[in-house]
């Protein structure tokens, strides 16, 4: 038999929302935790110039007295060009899980999201060009690295124009373009605008998360207080400095931070579920009780609660139902080797093997080296069939 989900992982904010209209609390409220992570400024090494700084090669093309004086729809076409290459079909790799300053990304022509919006908006703004960095509401997307679950946020470039450009072989109305380089969200559309601070905060955050998923505190502890410096409106570092808090054993430090995250976030899931947590560790039920009922209200985007709903018809020999629910947990999820174990079981007992065989499929590219795969495979293999 299959047991509950009973692991609690840590849940980090990786390019997350942007701040609404609360105010942000002073910094000199923040208790600051210097010595005990042997804090150094100097482990942050990229400055705002650093992001945005493009590689000298680049500069001088694009400060090139020809290209300074195209058109603006002549200049668009020469940006897109430039990232996707004259006929659009060339694109800078996607590589997400790390953001990088804007000249690295150029030399090693990918980056994720943040990263390749840094690019873009930084090559426009030296073509003078009308940009804007913007977060683009998608759907909440769970990546897991290690034991460290990641809720990803997104982030493009928008160029207002007012001329028609030529796209390839099709010629483009007058209108605003949105250049997104995610292959699975692709937002085209107006969202937030984000200032030059708002993204040096989430690079900092994304960086202190890589730390922070590595086991290295000081440089993450020392990430996490520059993202709060450059924005302090942001409500993602907190929550995440609040779990580096929180695992130092400082559960009051991390409590405080936490009820920061929740006057500041629109979208509090992850400081709602870590303050949560944090109470019952604590034994105050009580307390706890209200932020159960807030997560309860927002289950509908939590992968765990339908891979826990999925694993009860499982035990219960409801399959179709089981499968519904597992496959809308992957459907907000990536990373999850669970959820194909338990898709492929569920097909396996309803006799569907081309569909087990592709969970198979799935969980093995995600578990190449591991010797489960072949052992579960050939346990279903074996296994009585049965119907619904």
């Amino acid at each position: 038999m299959i047991g509950r989900v009973l692991r609690i992982v840590l849940w980090i904010l990786a390019v997350a929302g942007c701040a609404g209209a609360p105010k942000a609390p002073s910094t000199v409220q923040i208790p600051w935790q210097d010595e005990a992570f042997a804090y150094d400024a100097a482990l942050v090494s990229v400055t705002k110039e650093g992001l945005f700084g493009l590689a000298p090669a680049l500069l001088e093309s694009l400060q090139d007295p020809a290209v300074q004086g195209l058109s603006p729809p002549k200049r668009v076409e020469h940006l897109l060009a430039l990232l996707f290459g004259p006929q659009q079909q060339r694109r800078f790799s996607y590589a997400g899980g790390h953001s990088t300053p804007a000249a690295e990304t150029w030399k090693q022509q990918r980056g994720d999201c943040l990263s390749l919006t840094v690019l873009a908006y930084s090559m426009a703004r030296t073509m003078n060009m009308p940009a804007q960095m913007q977060e683009v509401q998608v759907p909440v997307q769970f990546d897991r690295r290690g034991n460290f679950d990641f809720v990803n946020r997104h982030v493009n470039v928008l160029f207002r124009r007012s001329a028609p450009a030529k796209l390839a072989d099709s010629l483009t109305r007058a209108r605003d373009v949105v250049v997104d380089f995610e292959p699975e969200f692709g937002v085209f559309k107006e969202g937030q605008a984000l200032s030059d601070d708002a993204i040096l905060a989430r690079f900092y955050n994304n960086v202190a998360a890589e730390h922070l998923a590595q086991g290295r505190p000081s440089p993450a502890y020392a990430h996490f207080k520059a993202a709060i410096l450059a924005e302090p409106t942001y409500a993602a570092s907190y929550a995440n400095l609040a779990l580096l808090y929180r695992d130092a054993g400082m559960p009051g430090e991390a409590e405080q931070l936490l009820r920061h995250s929740l006057e500041l976030s629109e979208q509090p899931d992850i400081a709602l579920r870590a303050l949560h947590q944090l109470l019952v560790s604590q034994g105050r039920e009580a307390e706890a009780e209200q932020y159960a009922l807030q997560l309860q209200s927002r289950r509908s985007q939590d992968p765990y609660y339908w891979i826990d709903q999925g694993l009860q018809h499982l035990q219960d020999g409801k399959l179709r139902q089981s499968i519904e629910e597992f496959e809308r947990a992957q459907s907000m999820s990536k990373g999850f080797d669970e959820v194909h174990r338990y898709l492929a079981l569920a097909y396996s007992r309803l006799g569907d093997h081309t569909r087990e065989n592709e969970q198979l499929s799935l969980l093995a590219s995600l578990n190449e080296s591991d010797a489960w795969v072949a052992k579960l495979n050939r346990k279903m293999q074996s296994a009585p069939k049965q119907g619904q």
